[in-house]
């Protein structure tokens, strides 16, 4: 690599470990828990390596799959990109050599530096403006979001009466309500035919770690909505500074028809003040509920940085053909 220095994570200093909090948080494109150290540091601590590439106030962590490498954390990461000054330049042929002939990315956030070329498609990543909690939330919001919300607030008062006290904690630390949350995403997985996240040990173990890292600048939430003795719907997911990112909601299908995480979403957005959350990042994806709740959207970039034309020519040809995919779902559903 040209002019930088690939390390481990676990060989990055505490000076080095310090400057690359220091540039993030002066970024704002930045600002994700996906680019905290904490994050990278959960991910290597969970067995999976994690590598750095190293420059003058530039950290670029990724994994080796082969002679590709991919943003750490991924296929979990839902933002990605070099972590340096906001302005900085960046060649991103940088990354290559030692062996690595190409840098894939499928979350890259537009304002990565030197990126453009290397950009196949560009997809939707709604967000919530959560300023003020519900009532800012609602001032924002579409009038299907502010529907759906109010179908939560009568759905949550029903379920009250048919299961007993409805109860939201927003930042609980139940290890049991970890595994049940990744128990009914499995379960989700296999019922919809998606490639199964958690099939992979070193992820249920990346959620576990993530559970009990209580840094006051990065950690996993954990959030739960019971009525009475039912585990309704449940939400794991990123929290740094300001941002919360919406990771891995789900609910139980034995109650589907209170739409518990709208419920869950509803109670949310309320408590968002008391934890000091401004946004509540969805995450790319088209999905009916994301298009009803947001109040804004980024966008987020796939593409492959690779001196080998054929390769790119696959990476092309493979877009498309998701592109082609989602098209026809998306038909099939109107």
């Amino acid at each position: 690599m040209t002019g930088l220095r690939v390390r481990t994570f676990g060989e990055l200093s505490a000076a080095e470990l310090d400057a690359w909090e220091t540039v993030r948080a002066a970024n704002p494109a930045l600002d994700s828990p996906y680019f905290h150290p904490g994050f990278s540091a959960a991910v290597h601590a969970s067995g999976r390596t994690v590598h750095v590439a190293v420059g003058d106030d530039v950290f670029v962590p990724h994994h080796r799959d082969g002679r590709l490498l991919r943003p750490a954390g991924w296929p979990g990461a839902d933002f990605q990109g070099p972590i340096l000054a906001a302005g900085a330049g960046f060649r991103p042929l940088d990354l290559l050599g030692n062996g690595a002939s190409g840098y894939a990315f499928d979350h890259l956030v537009p304002d990565s530096p030197g990126f453009e070329r290397w950009v196949l498609s560009r997809r939707p990543s709604p967000y919530l403006d959560v300023t003020g909690g519900l009532t800012g939330y609602l001032g924002r919001a579409s009038k299907s979001g502010k529907d759906n919300m109010g179908q939560a607030r009568r759905r949550a008062a029903r379920a009250e009466r048919d299961l007993g006290a409805v109860r939201f904690e927003a930042d609980s630390v139940d290890a049991g309500a970890l595994a049940r949350v990744i128990e009914l995403k499995r379960a989700q997985y296999a019922a919809t035919g998606a490639q199964d996240y958690f099939a992979e040990p070193d992820r249920v173990k990346l959620l576990e770690g993530l559970l009990n890292t209580r840094d006051p600048g990065f950690g996993g939430v954990l959030s739960t909505l019971r009525a009475g003795p039912h585990l309704l719907a449940a939400h794991f997911g990123l929290r740094s500074g300001g941002v919360l990112h919406w990771w891995f909601p789900v609910y139980d299908p034995a109650y589907a028809k209170l739409s518990p995480g709208w419920i869950l979403l509803r109670e949310l957005v309320a408590a968002a003040p008391s934890l000091g959350i401004a946004r509540i990042d969805l995450g790319r994806g088209e999905d009916e509920y994301k298009r009803r709740a947001r109040t804004g959207e980024s966008v987020v970039c796939q593409g492959i940085v690779t001196r080998n034309p054929a390769r790119r020519w696959a990476a092309a040809a493979g877009t498309r053909a998701r592109a082609a995919v989602r098209s026809l779902r998306a038909r099939r559903n109107r």
